[in-house]
């Protein structure tokens, strides 16, 4: 298998997602956060359903002043008004049947005898029947992701449920004999920075959790256990990420172990730095192994490169293009290779190297917002508008 581009690889990855997306679930608003619309989002009913006051104020029909004869409040029914009629109106109550205009409160005046004078804005004060959405109008299409906005969207046009494609769930795998999980680590020893990092980015970038592989590890670097452990994780996982290993050294056993379970590798190394030693392998029944690079900056490169591809094509999404920004200083390319250079976006909203960006390195990872790619081939300069991939949960 050839080495394929950056973009290559991200629209290989997201194509195999895409053809084994996840199959439809009808979950209730409450639950359905971070998913993705499986069908278009219709209106069950126009909005409003009625004719509804923008303001407080007084619904008035004729010539005033007008005879104060009730009230509505929101939620109420209103009754006919007659002309020379004013009936107060609360905002979002509904506006009575007849009515010609509506006088603000701070416009209006209701003498002891109940008599209102006041004077409308010539614009109406009330929204329309169906001024938002029509009866049965799509409002989203199907591949939408579902933020916490199309929840009320989807609550105020009449849905208590929604049918969805649900987050794909992810496992992680911490690959390492050497590494260490609590305290510092001794000679020799590595702590393992991956671990609590990996998780919270996938759960960011849109995935599910599996309880009990999130993470586990260190996993002692002999073959036996690598098959072992990522059989258990596929049980239950749609992503199994797993942590080191993506090399072909002495002691790296996860290509042995995706052959041993009979995967078929989508991308095995990608042209990029950091980063280039990722991989994704498909595994009978629809699911993947995503295989990131043990330094921590070379894994997170891997995960925006490959895995969140996988996860939007899993949940039915278009790969979405990627953003631009501006560079605040020059930035070199890495030869024939793309390169994703770790940047923090400044105060004067320009992007600047961040510094300590080896791959082995998080401090720059800690301080920075995302990647520029810098393509194959060039070099990026100071006011160069370049494609940004950011890192969700980046610093502020």
């Amino acid at each position: 298998m050839s080495t394929p581009t950056w973009d290559a690889a991200r629209e290989n990855t997201h194509a195999a997602g895409l053809a084994a997306k996840l199959p439809p679930a009808r979950m209730k608003l409450a639950d359905a956060d971070a998913t993705t619309l499986a069908e278009p989002l219709t209106a069950l009913g126009p909005l409003p359903a009625f004719p509804t006051s923008s303001v407080d104020g007084y619904a008035v029909a004729g010539g005033g002043p007008w005879r104060l004869s009730g009230q509505v409040l929101a939620g109420q029914t209103a009754p006919n008004i007659q002309a020379g009629q004013a009936i107060e109106v609360a905002t979002g109550a509904m506006v009575p049947p007849g009515t010609e205009a509506i006088i603000r409160t701070e416009n209006s005046t209701v003498d002891a005898d109940d008599r209102v004078t006041g004077e409308a804005r010539p614009k109406p004060e009330w929204r329309e029947i169906g001024e938002e959405t029509a009866d049965g109008e799509e409002l989203l299409p199907a591949g939408a992701a579902v933020t916490p906005a199309v929840l009320g969207l989807a609550a105020a046009t009449g849905h208590d449920a929604i049918d969805v494609r649900p987050k794909p769930r992810a496992a992680v795998l911490v690959f390492g004999d050497e590494l260490a999980t609590t305290g510092a680590p001794r000679p020799g020893q590595v702590r393992d920075a991956l671990g609590p990092m990996v998780p919270n980015i996938l759960r960011r970038f849109g995935a599910g959790t599996v309880p009990g592989f999130s993470p586990r590890g260190p996993i002692e670097d002999t073959l036996e256990s690598h098959i072992a452990v990522i059989r258990a994780a596929l049980d239950d996982a749609d992503i199994v990420c797993t942590t080191g290993g993506t090399m072909r050294g002495p002691r790296d056993h996860l290509h042995a172990a995706l052959d041993a379970l009979d995967a078929k590798y989508i991308v095995d190394s990608v042209a990029v730095r950091p980063g280039f030693p990722m991989l994704i392998a498909a595994l009978p029944g629809g699911r993947f192994v995503a295989g990131l690079p043990g330094n921590p900056q070379s894994a997170v490169v891997a995960l925006v490169s490959l895995v969140v591809p996988l996860i939007d094509g899993m949940s039915g999404r278009s790969l979405a293009p990627l953003s631009k920004v501006t560079l605040g200083a020059d930035i070199a390319g890495r030869g024939d290779d793309t390169h994703l250079a770790l940047v923090r976006i400044d105060h004067d909203g320009l992007a600047y190297p961040t510094g300590h960006t080896g791959s082995s390195m998080l401090r720059g990872l800690a301080g920075g917002h995302g990647f520029v790619v810098i393509d194959p081939g060039t070099s990026a300069s100071a006011g160069d508008r370049v494609r940004f991939v950011p890192v969700p949960g980046a610093a502020a």
